[in-house]
């Protein structure tokens, strides 16, 4: 038997080190080639660790929010044969990785825990129970003492697990049942009983990138936002029309696809907001093509896939790449190549998009337009007072490259253009 060690790999672009973000398998599992092993994760995107042996899997490099450098050790496998590995070039720690602490980890391992102040169960019983699934009709074992602290505590009875004979509830149950606190739905006589627990929960993997994005964004540019409203009744009568005659083989359009066509067209006339800024070298690179990011939010964190040359696609185009980006950034499957690249961010929270927002940039792009919910409103026209679909548009600008007018007019542009969908299409 030999050992196979897999080292973090150069995933390119100047990157020496790589955060490892969970592991798909541990210490004594039997891996096959291909099986994924691990996440790691770069500035730019998620990337999958595949075995490429099959074996035992017999240590790990590193525990889940650990930064580590590229060629380090990753996972020991034990194969048949001699393996790539030898027993004497292997640090001694190699195989207690697993009881350490991680070395380089700017953020604590991943281990979340639930502090609650009320007793501890008995030693003889696990300290957490899970709720049990009886009828609301049915009555469980207990004696009248028990009843009576279950009354005092507040305590639905049929939902405590009795470890007694014939599953009969114990005071020790009623114990157990109070320690394990948020994980137990509070009984409707409980519902203002003093909460004392508590919840850690490290920033690893995406959450951290995205704190980290956040804070260098804020930081480092001048932000500042401009707010106005849209009439977009009109957009969204034709976007109906358009769903209705095509929608069967083209495929259902949202508003998504007309702001990007908005977008693509207000930003002819203002191609300093379509734009990169390197504050390092101090030089801003203004772009004829038109990648738009398109903030989605993910089990993992908030993404932003690209629609790369947004300017030559048609409203379908357009929307049958977002629907397609979203999804893989939403599974996960999004490349680095998806997710790197935009020169103008267009963020939504659809229905739950409010009145007012105030995104922050996605660095170093020098824009960011923001879409908030419809609403129908009364408003006056031509002395008639109408019923409208009105939207905001919540959009952030750099203001050390784009000036206070230029976004101003930028998002009249785009105001013009929705309000009146016929001109999206003039050329």
């Amino acid at each position: 038997m030999g050992t196979h060690v897999i080292k973090m790999p150069d995933i390119g672009e100047g990157i020496a080190e790589v955060e490892l973000s969970a592991w798909h398998v541990k210490v004594g599992d039997m891996v096959v080639e291909d099986q994924l092993l691990a996440d790691v994760m770069t500035d730019k995107a998620m990337v999958d660790i595949p075995s490429p042996v099959h074996g035992k899997v017999i240590s790990l490099g590193g525990v889940p929010g650990e930064v580590m450098a590229v060629g380090s050790i990753l996972i020991s496998i034990e194969v048949e044969g001699a393996g790539n590995y030898k027993e004497s070039a292997q640090p001694a720690a190699a195989t207690e990785v697993q009881a350490e602490a991680p070395k380089a980890a700017p953020a604590p391992a991943p281990k979340v825990e639930t502090v609650a102040a009320s007793k501890p169960a008995p030693a003889c019983r696990p300290a957490l129970q899970a709720p049990v699934a009886r009828e609301a009709d049915e009555r469980p074992l207990a004696s009248p003492a028990v009843r009576k602290h279950a009354l005092d505590a507040g305590i639905q009875l049929r939902l405590v697990q009795g470890t007694g004979p014939a599953g009969r509830i114990l005071h020790e149950d009623l114990e157990a049942y109070l320690t394990q606190g948020p994980s137990v739905t509070p009984a409707a006589g409980a519902a203002y009983s003093e909460r004392h627990d508590e919840e850690q929960i490290p920033v690893i993997g995406m959450r951290r990138k995205i704190a980290q994005r956040m804070q260098d964004a804020t930081q480092r540019a001048a932000h500042f936002s401009y707010v106005e409203e849209i009439d977009v009744t009109a957009v969204e009568e034709l976007r109906a029309h358009l769903n209705e005659k095509h929608g069967a083989t083209r495929g259902k359009l949202t508003l998504l696809p007309f702001l990007v066509r908005a977008m693509v067209v207000a930003l002819r006339d203002f191609p300093q907001i379509n734009a990169r800024y390197d504050d390092e070298a101090q030089v801003i690179t203004r772009l004829g093509a038109v990648h738009v990011g398109i903030a989605t939010q993910a089990d993992i964190g908030l993404m932003v896939p690209v629609v790369r040359h947004a300017e030559a696609r048609n409203l379908w185009d357009n929307a049958t790449e977002i629907a397609r980006l979203a999804t893989a950034a939403r599974t996960g499957k999004a490349g680095r190549d998806e997710l790197s690249g935009s020169t103008i961010t267009l963020t939504s929270l659809g229905a739950l998009g409010g009145i007012v927002s105030t995104p922050v940039l996605n660095l170093p792009e020098v824009a960011i337009v923001g879409v908030n919910k419809i609403v129908e409103r009364p408003m006056v026209i031509k002395g008639q007072v109408v019923i409208r679909k009105m939207m905001n548009l919540s959009s952030s600008f750099d203001h050390r490259v784009v000036d206070g007018m230029d976004a101003a007019l930028f998002i009249q542009a785009i105001r013009a253009l929705l309000e009146q969908p016929a001109t999206l299409f003039l050329e």
